[in-house]
């Protein structure tokens, strides 16, 4: 029974992750600008090659409607590849794969974008780990039907790389975002002097949990942890946007960054129900304790 829901609650994560950013792409933006705009790569293709000056491009609202387009089709391609995450199985995944295949790469591209948006701050990728490598280990799970000790190793790379990661940015190493430190005086009602205490504090927590995780006597306290951190920071984009005066507004604004977060927690809790399934084996069947050791 535990198999079965750790296979739906991976499921549910992936789903979670393709329609958080399919809500973001459809009604709002993604960085494709800091790309197509970039004028040190493009500027010698589009003069030289279309003939037109970057200026113009730039400033062309026919290329930018392009832009708009292309980025609302990459929003469809991740509510098409949630549907099909809801529905894969091993005897349809030879078909539903394709989608959730080019979502998870649209993933790592967006990821890198984010990336030289913010000058190639490589905090900001690896923050994306759990996101990117996700919709991929479904589809190994999907096809191997269960979870190997090399995929719960896998699982915790990445929470550790996306702890440390955030650690970076709470702890001051990169500055410090300013909408982490709204978000904290926004949901505890604090000083800014005392918000940033707390991040730095947090910042710590998290790097001590990325290194935690993989220690035996320490693994189970961390996971709880990084499960119900990884959820506070997510539902926190909701508190601290929210305006009792325009209520919905401020829930469209700001439901999608949790939606897409919530993994950040889940997948924690994932590893958690997977370890309790291998103790309760090992208490029933002593002589495969060794072959059912958690990593």
């Amino acid at each position: 029974m535990l198999r079965i829901d750790t296979k739906t609650l991976l499921k549910l994560c992936v789903i979670l992750i393709f329609l958080g950013r399919a809500y973001q792409y459809l009604f709002f933006n993604a960085p494709f600008r800091a790309l197509l705009w970039d004028e040190n790569l493009l500027k010698p293709i589009v003069e030289q090659l279309f003939n037109t000056s970057w200026n113009d491009y730039v400033t062309n609202l026919s290329v930018d409607s392009y832009i708009q387009v292309s980025i609302k089709a990459n929003g469809a391609l991740y509510l098409v590849a949630a549907i099909c995450a809801a529905f894969i199985d091993k005897l349809n995944s030879r078909y539903l794969k394709y989608p959730i295949i080019v979502a998870g790469i649209l993933l790592g591209v967006l990821s890198f974008l984010t990336l030289k948006e913010r000058f190639f701050q490589y905090g900001q990728f690896f923050e994306h780990s759990i996101q990117i490598g996700v919709p991929f280990l479904l589809l190994h799970v999907i096809q191997k039907d269960e979870f190997t000790n090399r995929i719960k190793f896998i699982f915790k790379i990445l929470v550790s790389l996306t702890f440390i990661s955030h650690g970076l940015y709470a702890f001051g190493y990169y500055p410090i975002p300013g909408h982490f430190i709204d978000m904290t005086i926004n949901a505890l009602g604090i000083s800014e002097n005392t918000a940033v205490a707390i991040l730095k504090t947090a910042g710590i927590l998290d790097f001590a949990i990325s290194i935690l995780i993989f220690i035996p006597k320490t693994y189970r306290y961390a996971l709880w942890y990084a499960f119900a951190w990884g959820t506070l920071t997510a539902f926190a984009r909701i508190v601290a946007g929210l305006n009792a005066d325009f209520i919905l507004a401020s829930l469209h604004q700001t439901v999608y960054l949790t939606i897409y977060r919530l993994p950040h927690g889940l997948i924690p809790l994932l590893l958690l129900i997977l370890a309790t399934s291998v103790k309760k084996k090992d208490k029933t069947n002593p002589s495969l304790l060794i072959k059912t050791q958690v990593l």
